[in-house]
């Protein structure tokens, strides 16, 4: 469904995005993840034609985005980050105004706001003024916008951007049922937003593609190393001084936990299980240990590990 080859844009002397190459599958949800200004936009503008590249190519249903834009805009259905609505129209004849722009014929436009406006849970709204809707109804009234001229591709940007945790869940939901019928792409910085809905991940780190597999694939790779967690009450500067002089700790994270408790998430070397090094540790302190377990890798583990060693390695 996206082909992308060594894809680089340059402003002025500035690259936002430097020799990307990615392919996406018919029929998957994939997550595009990194931080802000990590170039996620720009790969999607170029991919919706609304920005030519500097360099390298892109095909979407195998048409080039560059020479064939009118074929390609056709088939992707596009939520910018910040959906640009007309808030003075009711949601039913907004959709019905973007059907016939996108092409629609009048019988066929009114058919698919129909569609649209079940799948998105707009049927209750329908005659309410854009403009006057929350933003979780706003969000849904871009993906409704999005669908409706049928496309095989949904590009969504930060689609949960700005709502409650009610709205996101919603939101996430039905992402994963337009998944079934088709090819997403959800360029994020929040990492449950992709671990709750993509089947694959892009990590993108000032403008270069550092990862490009699924989870559970890139926990196995991360498995090598050894994470522990060890809850313990003690002084912070004396768990921070302890775990500084263990040579066989890569790296640490403390965190407050109840009362006089640490949580204490500690990275080993390669191959090396510390948790007996840390009950002596803890027995030589006089610590109150309360826990001591592997942990397994989280999706944030996953995106520090790989940005952490980004001048070091490429996945």
């Amino acid at each position: 469904m996206i082909e992308v080859s060594d894809l680089t844009k340059r402003y002025g002397g500035q690259t936002a995005v430097a020799g990307v190459s990615f392919r996406v599958q018919k029929g998957e949800i994939v997550g595009l993840l990194g931080p802000n200004g990590a170039g996620k936009s720009t790969i999607l503008r170029i991919l919706s034609c609304y920005l030519p590249a500097t360099i390298g190519t892109a095909r979407v249903a195998g048409f080039d985005v560059f020479d064939e834009c009118d074929e390609v805009k056709k088939r992707i259905g596009y939520m910018p980050e910040n959906n640009p609505l007309h808030p003075d129209m009711r949601v039913r004849e907004y959709l019905t105004f973007r059907a016939r722009l996108k092409g629609l014929s009048a019988s066929r436009a009114r058919e698919r706001v129909g569609v649209v406006m079940d799948q998105c849970r707009l049927a209750e709204v329908g005659r309410r003024i854009v403009g006057q809707l929350s933003k979780g109804y706003r969000q849904r009234v871009g993906l409704a916008d999005a669908l409706v001229h049928q496309p095989e591709l949904l590009i969504l940007d930060e689609p949960t951007i700005g709502l409650d945790p009610y709205q996101v869940r919603a939101v996430r939901q039905l992402i994963k049922e337009l998944g079934r019928t088709h090819t997403i792409l959800v360029s994020t910085h929040v990492l449950p937003e992709v671990e709750m809905t993509c089947s694959r991940i892009l990590i993108l780190h000032e403008g270069r593609l550092l990862a490009a597999d699924s989870k559970e694939n890139l926990q196995k790779r991360l498995s090598q190393e050894e994470k522990v967690v060890a809850e313990i009450a003690a002084p912070l500067p004396e768990l921070q001084e302890c775990w500084k002089e263990m040579e066989l700790i890569e790296h640490f994270d403390i965190s407050p936990a109840d009362g006089e408790y640490y949580r204490c998430a500690l990275t080993a070397r390669a191959g090396v299980d510390i948790r007996s090094l840390v009950f002596e540790q803890a027995r030589l302190h006089g610590w109150t240990l309360r826990e001591l377990t592997r942990g397994s890798h989280t999706l944030e583990d996953i995106f520090v590990h790989i940005i952490r060693g980004d001048q070091e390695e490429t996945f």
